[in-house]
C-alpha cells in the first residue's frame, strides 16, 4: 500500500479562510484555532472520508481561492 502524499491543502489558498465557514471545517477541526496546511496520506484520507461520511468530523469546505488575473 502506498502511503505517499495524496492531499495538501493550504488555508492560505481558500477564500473561506477567516469565515464561519473555516471553524466548521475539517481542517481546522483537525489543525485546531489556526490552521494553516493539512497533509493526508491514502491511507489518512480514506479514515476521514468514513468520519465525516457519519457524522463524526465536519467534511471539507476548502474553496481554491482564483488567482488574480495579469
Amino acid at each position: 500500500m502506498n502511503n505517499g502524499i495524496e492531499l495538501s491543502i493550504s488555508c492560505n489558498d481558500c477564500v473561506r479562510r477567516g469565515t464561519p465557514d473555516c471553524a466548521d471545517c475539517l481542517v481546522s477541526f483537525v489543525l485546531g484555532d489556526v490552521p494553516d496546511e493539512l497533509v493526508m496520506t491514502t491511507s489518512d484520507a480514506e479514515v476521514v472520508q468514513l468520519f465525516t461520511s457519519q457524522g463524526m468530523m465536519p467534511r471539507l469546505k476548502f474553496q481554491h481561492r482564483e488567482a488574480p488575473e495579469s
